[in-house]
């Protein structure tokens, strides 16, 4: 029975090997391992699984054609739902999300249904010839989309899809958003994986331009008044990176995590070939416990230095992925909990020698339910450094609203949208990190079909 079945397990690199490369961590499973897996499925009558997947993908339904050997059919009803299934099943908390509800995890493990989706999106990649295009005949309507983050492919794919023609503007040279700039070829790669997904939008017709500034190249109303376009969707990620405010933070060798994965995953800094200029010191601290703080812990580990993790609360509050700290801590990261940076200490020539800490407790829960940390009185000591990278969150740029009159942001910044992406402004929508701050790769994809059903029909009213 599929119960007795034991989840299967999936390949990865020697966790000694791995932290000296950029080479893929997981390596999935192959199709004999993915059709034992799919089997476990119970096929739920009320599948919870997909009631908490946030684009609703149909699981038992794409799990059930993977366990019959149906792969090209499992795609197929994956793509319904999912513009970007190799991204979401490698990137996505699958643990707190629709794996976290699998009714098969109450008394056994829950079905790997992350690493199933990754297959299932990896084989749809290597038979792409083999898919024919299937597109609404053409509307005449055409909508521009500031950013190729998943929020703006996703908005992109399904409109496209509806036969409007459609053109995603970006910012920077490569296309993808977070998903190159953000996410480390360890856990991403970028030419096989998410150029590949890319792709599959090109071929839906929707055009691409890179190197575009929306709000310093072209505006909003430029879109609007000069381009001809009927509807515009923001999809521009939050990249404004935050700091504490403390003592040091000017000194060099102190990064925002942002700028320091930026510079090793789009400038391709870990490759000796490329002429990009980043230092990771000797030992490095992170300060952080996010998804983004173990993707830069694991990154300084890579680029050689001694890698630390500070954190202000205890190991069970880190925000971060089971898997992602599971694997931080096999590749030798130190983990340094209910730990608060209040200053950072500097050499004489203005360079990071250390970063001076208070322990902390844990006190009532707040507003998130998670217990607030205080520091103990008097408990002040140093922890050895030349790096200093802060992984503290980050906000939508400002560029946007500071140029398009008539949006509405909050005191965060990000813009104004109801749950359909729709903004203070007429025929401008918005989604993913600019309206939530920095979430999930799958929260923005799911912001951005959300707000293509709301311009398909703003467009045909």
């Amino acid at each position: 029975m599929a119960n007795r079945i034991p989840r299967t397990p999936v390949r990865e690199q020697n966790p000694q090997r791995r932290a000296t490369n950029f080479e893929e961590v997981c390596l999935g499973y192959n199709e004999e391992e993915a059709l034992l897996e799919a089997s476990r499925c119970l096929n739920c009558k009320v599948p919870k699984c997909q009631g908490d997947c946030p684009v609703h993908i149909d699981i038992p339904g794409f799990i059930h054609r993977l366990a019959e050997g149906d792969i090209s059919g499992a795609a197929d009803i994956i793509h319904q739902d999912s513009s970007l299934p190799s991204v979401c099943g490698r990137v996505c908390p699958q643990e707190s999300q629709c794996e976290g509800a699998c009714v098969l995890g109450i008394k056994f493990e829950p079905v790997a249904i992350g690493k199933l989706e990754r297959f299932v999106g990896d084989w749809a990649i290597t038979h792409s010839d083999e898919k024919e295009v299937k597109k609404a005949a053409p509307t005449g309507k055409r909508v521009a989309i500031v950013g190729s983050g998943p929020a703006g492919l996703a908005c992109a794919s399904d409109l496209a899809k509806a036969g409007h023609e459609v053109k995603i503007f970006e910012a920077l040279h490569k296309v993808g958003g977070v998903l190159v700039y953000g996410i480390p070829e360890f856990r991403l790669p970028k030419e096989d994986i998410v150029a590949k997904e890319v792709e599959a939008v090109k071929r839906l017709g929707v055009e691409i331009e890179t190197d575009v500034i929306i709000g310093t190249t072209m505006t909003v109303d430029d879109l609007f008044d000069r381009e001809g376009y009927d509807a515009v969707f923001v999809g521009s990620g939050a990249g404004l990176p935050r700091f504490m405010g403390i003592e040091g933070e000017n000194l060099n060798g102190v990064f925002s995590a942002n700028e320091f994965l930026t510079r090793t995953n789009l400038m391709h800094a870990y490759d000796a070939e490329y002429d990009t200029p980043i230092f990771a010191g000797k030992r490095a601290v992170i300060v952080g416990g996010g998804n983004v703080a173990m993707d830069a812990v694991r990154t300084a580990k890579r680029l050689g230095a001694e890698a630390v993790i500070v954190y202000r609360r205890s190991e069970a509050e880190l925000p971060a992925r089971v898997e992602e700290v599971h694997h931080a801590k096999e590749e030798g990261v130190e983990f340094r909990m209910l730990t608060n940076p209040v200053r950072i200490l500097a050499t004489d020539d203005g360079w990071v020698k250390g970063i001076e800490c208070v322990e902390m407790e844990l006190g009532e829960p707040d507003e998130s339910g998670r217990r607030s940390p205080r520091a103990k009185e008097g408990s002040n000591f140093t922890v050895d450094c030349d790096v200093v990278i802060m992984a503290l969150g980050t906000s939508p740029n400002p560029l946007i609203k500071s140029t398009t009159k008539g949006l509405e942001t909050n005191r965060r910044g990000c813009i104004v949208a109801d749950e359909n992406g729709v903004t203070s402004r007429p025929g401008v929508f918005a989604g993913g990190d600019a309206v939530t701050g920095a979430a999930t790769v799958i929260l923005a994809m799911g912001a951005g079909r959300k707000a293509a059903a709301a311009i398909n029909n703003y467009l045909l009213d």
